[in-house]
């Protein structure tokens, strides 16, 4: 019983600490670009970037949201789109690019910690956030209603500067609690699955995953780490799996495919659900892009490797 009530105040803890950090980013963020948004300056940077936006189906203004997720992180990159008017397309495609490409600067750090190249993931998640936005943009017409974001955007027409940086206060904690409801639980069950110990079952659950992916079981810890914890937060995870389970570069490297195009697979995609973007679509196509990206290589690799070793053992001869 103490065991329990003491991971449900580590818990809450962390769910209190996680929503500190999520208020202090997004708060500002928030008020800041929705009062932005009522000056010319955002109708010059738009003009500017509408070009580019337009060829992967989104308007000029998106491109802040781009680059505060990769600069900083998803919670910053939510914070920008909350006051935005985006639609059920747009928004889907925001949500892939940024669930494929974010945080990249820790994240990145964090792969070169456990031993992969930082090109590698660089290159990897940025291509698979453009490549899939351009898919999205151009094989998908539907999405074209506007998404429900779960704030009221207050109009620009007859405002005065007070009322907009009343109206942008108000938005701004309102998008805070709705994305405070979903990841203060959240914190909550992933500490009582660290606690508890369910990361051990889960990882005996991947085994038949890893084989599917070409790599050895023992691989597993690393990647059911980056499955439900994150590139940055299972950080400590997978360097220690790599440490002491000896996972070869190659079974590294492949696992690292698969995480940089799906990982934190659970908070990252319940975090879009008070912004309305179908999370449904937005995990399928996470997952069967790693996969198949992933079980592609692991293939070629193979048959790479066994044509050089059938070499060396015909010159050998």
């Amino acid at each position: 019983m103490g065991s329990t009530l003491e991971t449900l105040k580590r818990g809450l803890l962390v769910g209190l600490q996680t929503s500190w950090k999520i208020g202090k980013i997004i708060f500002p963020i928030s008020f800041i670009l929705t009062i932005i948004k009522e000056t010319a300056l955002m109708d010059w940077f738009v003009n500017i970037l509408e070009p580019l936006m337009s060829f992967i189906g989104l308007k000029g203004d998106a491109a802040l949201v781009l680059v505060l997720g990769n600069v900083l992180n998803l919670y910053a990159a939510l914070g920008a789109m909350l006051p935005m008017d985006l639609t059920v397309k747009e928004a889907l495609i925001l949500a892939v690019m940024l669930s494929f490409s974010h945080n990249l600067f820790v994240e990145t750090t964090v792969a070169t910690a456990v031993g992969v190249r930082a090109s590698f993931v660089v290159l990897v998640r940025i291509g698979f956030a453009i490549i899939s936005a351009i898919c999205i943009h151009f094989f998908w017409s539907g999405g074209t209603e506007i998404v429900h974001k779960g704030i009221a955007v207050a109009e620009s027409v007859n405002q005065s500067g007070w009322d907009i940086v009343y109206n942008a206060i108000i938005s701004s904690l309102i998008g805070i609690l709705n994305l405070i409801k979903i990841v203060f639980p959240l914190m909550l069950v992933i500490q009582i699955a660290k606690d508890f110990g369910w990361m051990n079952y889960i990882t005996k659950a991947l085994s038949p995953f890893t084989k599917l992916i070409g790599v050895e079981a023992k691989a597993g810890v690393t990647l059911a780490a980056g499955l439900f914890f994150g590139l940055a937060f299972g950080a400590g995870v997978m360097i220690q799996a790599v440490k002491e389970d000896g996972v070869s570069k190659r079974d590294l490297y492949l696992v690292f495919l698969f995480l940089v195009a799906c990982h934190a697979v659970v908070e990252d995609t319940l975090l879009f659900i008070p912004l309305g973007i179908p999370v449904l679509y937005l995990f399928l196509i996470r997952f069967f892009v790693a996969l198949v990206v992933t079980c592609i290589v692991a293939r070629i690799i193979g048959r790479v490797g066994r044509k050089t070793e059938s070499s060396l053992k015909a010159e050998v001869k």
